[in-house]
Formats: C-alpha cells, structure tokens, sequence
C-alpha cells in the first residue's frame, strides 16, 4: 500500500517539518515580500538578507539553491531561490524540486508570496509541479511513497489570487501526474509490460475518466483494419501487437480536434539487424511515445479541456524470432504504400506509418506524433534537447511555445524535401532506411509526413531526452517521459484559442 511521504502545500507554516520560502536573488541579496511574516515558529525573518550572507551560505540567482535556517523548535525555514527574475516559471520548477529535495520524507509548505507582476496561478502551479516531479521514485513493487499536495487553507494576499493560486496548484497536480505516471511506465521491465499488458494498462487509467473512449486492437483486427507496418514489426515477438485508439470529448462545444500519435515498441532489440548489447540495455524506453501522448489525453480529460482529443499508440516489440522481417522484406502499409524494409532496427517508422495514416483519415486539425524514433536525434541535439519537425509553420510555433513554458526544449530542424529522394526504392514505393550516416533524423521525419496526408503535422524525436543517467533539477534519474508536459500546454492553449 503506498503511503505519504511528503505533503507539498501553500498552507499554514506551523503545520510542516519545513517552510519554504521562494525568493528572487539579485546582485545585493534577497529582500522579502512584506507578506511573508516576520517570524516563523521559532526563525525571525528579517526583511532583507545581504550578498555576503547568501554567497557564505550557497544562494544566488541560480534556481534551486536554498539557505536553511533553523531554531532549537519547530520548522525549520528555507529560502529557496527561483532564480533573478519573478517571471519565469522554469526558475520555480526548480525551486519545487529543491524543496522536495528538502523536506526528504517529513512535510513541507511554501509560503508564495505572489506581487502583481506575476500570474499566480501560472507560478503556483510550476512550484507544484517541480516539487511533484522530482518526488518521483521507481520501485518494484510498487510501495514507495506518494507525493500529496494540500491546497491553501489562507489567501496571500487576496482572495482572487488565493483562488488563481488553488487552480494553479490543482493543475500543476495535474500535469506532473501525467508525467509520472508515464514515467513510471517507461521505467517497468519490458517482461512486465508486453504490448497486450500496456494495452490493458491504458485502457484501465484512460477508460474511467469522463468524456473518454478506449478500442483496443487486437492482431486480428489489426489485421482486418491492414496495418501491414504494425504486424510485420511484430512478426518475431510471440507476444501480440496491439493498437490502442483513445478518444477524449469534451462535454461542452469543442474548439477542434488534435490527433496524437506515440510509437509503443515495448522492447527493441533490433530485429534480425540486431543492436549491440549495450544498445539493448534501455531498450524498454522505446515505448516513451505512447506513454507521453496516453498522459497527455488523461491530463485534458482532468483539466476538461473544451477541445477533441485523440491518442493513437500502435504497441509490439521488436525481437528476432524465427518469423522475423527480414532484411529486404517488403510490407504493405494501411494506406496501401509499399515499404521495402532494409534495416529491421528502422521500426519505428513503420509502426507510425499505420497509426500516422489512421490518424490522417480523421481529417483532425493537426496531427502530432512523438517517438525516439532515431539515435542521430541524440547525436545532433543530446540529451536534452528534442526535435521538432513541422509541415505547418504555425503548428511549429505552437509547440516552441508550448515547449518554452513547459521547460521541454525542442529544437525545430527542417523538413528538406530535397532528401527525400534517399527514400527510393526500387522494388517499393519507397524504403525505410536512407544513406547510412546521412541526414538520419531528416530522412526518418520526410518517411513519416508521407503519411500525413497533407495534414498539418509535427512530429517530436525524443531519442536523446527520453531518458536521463541522473537527477538534475526536476528532471529524475530513467525515464523522463519528456514532451508529456509540453503536449498538454499544447492541448491547454489550443483549447482556449
């Protein structure tokens, strides 16, 4: 059974092991806001703290850093840093983070005090949801600690900014939710979670929410629906490929409708165009796609977003049994493309192909995949940073937004046409696999808008972010489930266009 471990709020001090408070540190210090008090359980306050004693005591203008003060009873206090300026709502990610660091496994409350130049709720909800992201922990079985979040018992210093700070607190719940839980997902043995096993995980998280649907695909309507991409990856896992197709409406009138798509390799081990050893040893990440688009539809539903969403996750894994594809193979896809197959470990495409194509017949307003679909994604922009690619300028300008507030980078690359023709085949309409070393991540982007339909579409290559070697910020160690929080600022914008 899981317990609490921490509780995170914008609450009565006197009630945690720890008092956070957020602070901005400028060149001559840190001054504090006159509604933070004056004392503290047993801690004064005083109104201003000086460079000498923040630099003597490890706090500057670096988000995250704190200063820890303390009494002979009661809380003790911390003045955590969001970095020099009030207005960017990464800096109080990472504060959240520090003060989950903080509190270990007592309480902790933070005393907001929100000026007239921020958005209350916007900064509420980034404290929260670093705090709630860097509690993530992954532990089979699942008995860990869980993360509570208290709202406020007390307005500071209004009561419309008490209540912006209470909806920012419930969204920020919300989002590094969503994000947890796909990392959580990401993170279980590829054993444990087979293609039939995620199916039924999605179905049982997404079924019960308001105003969603869930089909399941079996191989055999798989098969019948002629996803040739999906069934031929599948061909040397004796577990059965699975298609989910999630859909979200909205009670009142929607303002559109968005597609999501996420490649659900549950392991890839190449193929019969087998990966080195080392290369296999994450290879349950390969599913981070389905994960990320599945989170972002239940975190729409919560929110109750007035825009149609759709999540559609084609799932197998990729081993080289003795029914493999084969190098040279070639399949049909949904859409009747012939594909010819040279490199087995070039999967993910095909995958996408199908599901690109199914969520092209919806004729939705903008299409969306996300997929660690190529290693010279990592090469070219590490491990940080994501690719984007677009068909539609504005679409792509949508998501830069989306990705600077959520603090998910991407990096927009382009589409160049002129390298589809690495594509050719001459057996095929086209092959999965272009000049080896050359343009791979362009090469792979251009394979998939052919399935578009000329729909306005962007695709996300999160090879590299997907995972991290270790914490940092609010960022933890396995699985990131990155561009999760980055799609739902999506769907939240759009819906209130």
């Amino acid at each position: 059974m899981a317990r609490t471990a921490r509780v995170v709020a914008l609450k009565d001090a006197l009630v945690a092991d720890l008092v956070a408070v957020p602070v901005t540190v400028a060149t001559d210090g840190v001054r504090l806001d006159g509604s933070v008090p004056g004392r503290v359980g047993g801690v004064d306050l005083p109104r201003a703290f000086d460079a000498g004693w923040c630099e003597l005591r490890g706090l500057s203008a670096t988000p995250g850093t704190s200063a820890v003060l303390r009494a002979a009873s009661g809380p003790a206090v911390a003045l955590v840093s969001v970095g020099a300026s009030l207005e960017e709502p990464d800096g109080y990610r990472l504060a959240g983070a520090a003060i989950a660091r903080l509190a270990g496994e007592g309480t902790a409350s933070a005393l907001l005090a929100v000026t007239g130049l921020v958005d209350p709720a916007r900064v509420a909800g980034a404290l929260v949801e670093g705090a709630v992201l860097a509690s993530y922990r992954f532990k089979r079985p699942e008995t860990d600690g869980t993360l509570e979040v208290v709202a406020l018992s007390t307005p500071l210093p209004s009561v419309p900014v008490h209540d912006a700070v209470v909806a920012g607190v419930a969204r920020g719940v919300v989002v590094a939710d969503a994000a947890n839980w796909a990392k959580r997902l990401v993170d279980t043995p590829a054993g444990d979670l087979t293609p039939k096993e995620l199916a039924r995980t999605f179905d049982l998280r997404l079924s019960v929410l308001d105003g969603v649907s869930v089909e399941v695909w079996t191989e055999s309507r798989i098969r019948e629906e002629g996803l040739g991409g999906l069934l031929g990856v599948g061909l040397g896992s004796a577990q059965p490929a699975r298609l989910v197709r999630a859909t979200y409406t909205p009670a009142s009138a929607s303002r559109g409708h968005v597609v999501l798509v996420g490649k659900g390799v549950t392991f890839d081990s190449g193929g019969l165009s087998l990966k080195p050893a080392e290369a296999m040893m994450a290879m349950k990440t390969d599913m981070t796609g389905s994960a990320v688009v599945m989170a972002a539809l239940a975190a729409a539903a919560q929110m109750g977003l007035r825009l149609s969403v759709t999540a559609i996750a084609p799932l197998t894994e990729n081993l080289p049994g003795d029914q493999a594809l084969k190098p040279g193979d070639v399949l049909r896809t949904r859409d009747g493309t012939s594909v010819e197959v040279l490199n087995t470990d070039a999967e993910g495409r095909l995958i996408l192909a199908d599901a690109l194509g199914l969520a092209a017949e919806a004729e939705p307003d903008a299409i969306v995949d996300v997929a660690t679909l190529t290693g010279a994604q990592r090469v070219a922009l590490g491990d940080e940073i994501g690719a984007l690619f677009a068909s539609d300028d504005a679409l792509a300008e949508e998501l830069l937004a989306a990705s600077a507030a959520s603090g998910e980078a991407l990096w927009r690359l382009p589409l160049a046409s002129t390298y589809a023709t690495a594509l050719d085949s001459e057996v095929a309409d086209l092959k999965n696999i272009g000049r080896p070393g050359v343009a791979a991540t362009i090469v792979a982007a251009l394979f998939l808008q052919r399935f578009t339909k000329g729909r306005a579409w962007a695709h996300l290559d999160i090879a590299g972010p997907a995972r991290s070697d270790g914490a940092k910020g609010y960022v933890t160690k396995g699985g990131t489930a990155f561009s999760t929080r980055t799609l739902i600022e999506f769907l939240v914008r759009r819906a209130s266009r």
